[in-house]
């Protein structure tokens, strides 16, 4: 009777923990589809390049549309993916480079008024489509980690093609931000001179717990399981753990001068995250926070000090 009672005891955990078991892998493969794997996201917004009168970057955006671009294309650092990007030559002949790096679900066309910007001051411009997004092949997006790698392998295409006088800026907004302070604890070509990183996170891990418990709600007890077992499907799926991919950590490994900038009013990446991200680097820098700004916003919102903010920080270092 008692090893009946025992066996039925025993069953029942097995059971229970079973159950545990099967709903923790769940919650990581739901959180994987909804963060890596690119699909339509409902949560993000200007995914696609979109043309309204009533913008205040209209007239840059305008001009992106109509202006002269030429294909590139490499394989991914990893040797797996056919990469794209657009590239659009300075009026004249220039020294001055910059590589552009778009948010997460975004595309090279989405950050055309940055173009515009660069392409104003006398850069050449480089737009890469990361992995996965706009017309690069990739199945999973990486959240800077492993486009780090690509970045770099664009910068040194770029330099090859523009020769060893060039001075190139990496510059990103969002993803694209977090994905240039990722680049820049990697060893980078000596013809990069400065980065510029817009309202980038400190951590993937640490932004993936604010969206879960800012957009999900998911109370503590919930979310650390969830993160855990994302994690280690991402490992599995995508080749890294998420705490892995670090900006604070990357960037205690630069000593390049770069800029911060960040919307006071940003809820998607909390502004608290760029103080620690700007404490963290080694190099020269400058810390700008747009008052009244929201994610990803801050050139649209402040256009006029946007382009006095990076031409004072950029001419100190390219010249």
């Amino acid at each position: 009777m008692q090893k009946t009672r025992k066996h039925r005891w025993l069953r029942w955990v097995s059971g229970i923990v079973g159950l545990l078991l099967v709903i923790w892998i769940g919650m990581g493969l739901y959180f994987f589809h909804v963060g890596m794997v690119p699909s339509h996201k409902s949560f993000v917004k200007n995914t696609h390049l979109t043309l309204k009168r009533s913008d205040p970057l209209y007239q840059q955006k305008k001009w992106f549309v109509h202006a002269h671009k030429q294909e590139w294309t490499m394989q991914s650092a990893s040797g797996n993916y056919r990469l794209v990007a657009d590239y659009l030559p300075a009026s004249s002949a220039s020294n001055k480079n910059v590589v552009i790096l778009h948010g997460f679900m975004g595309n090279k066309s989405t950050m055309a008024a940055y173009a515009s910007l660069f392409h104003s001051m006398g850069y050449n411009v480089l737009m890469p489509d990361a992995r996965a997004q706009g017309q690069s092949q990739g199945k999973y997006i990486g959240y800077g980690w492993p486009e780090r790698y690509d970045v770099r392998k664009w910068t040194n295409k770029l330099i090859a093609h523009n020769g060893q006088n060039s001075q190139v800026v990496i510059f990103g907004v969002s993803m694209g931000g977090a994905t240039t302070m990722m680049t820049s604890g990697l060893k980078l070509p000596s013809q990069v001179k400065a980065l510029v990183e817009d309202c980038g996170y400190t951590s993937l891990a640490a932004e993936l717990d604010h969206e879960a418990h800012h957009m999900y709600h998911l109370p503590t007890i919930v979310r650390v399981p969830a993160e855990t077992s994302l994690s280690l499907v991402n490992r599995v799926a995508n080749g890294f753990y998420t705490s892995e991919a670090s900006s604070v950590n990357a960037l205690h490994h630069n000593h390049l001068p770069m800029l911060f900038i960040h919307g006071s009013a940003d809820n998607f990446v909390p502004t608290k995250m760029v103080y620690e991200n700007y404490a963290a680097t080694k190099g020269p820098r400058q810390l700008w926070v747009v008052n009244g700004a929201s994610h990803a916003s801050s050139y649209q919102h402040a256009p006029r000090a946007y382009r006095q903010h990076l031409e004072k920080f950029l001419n100190q270092y390219v010249k």
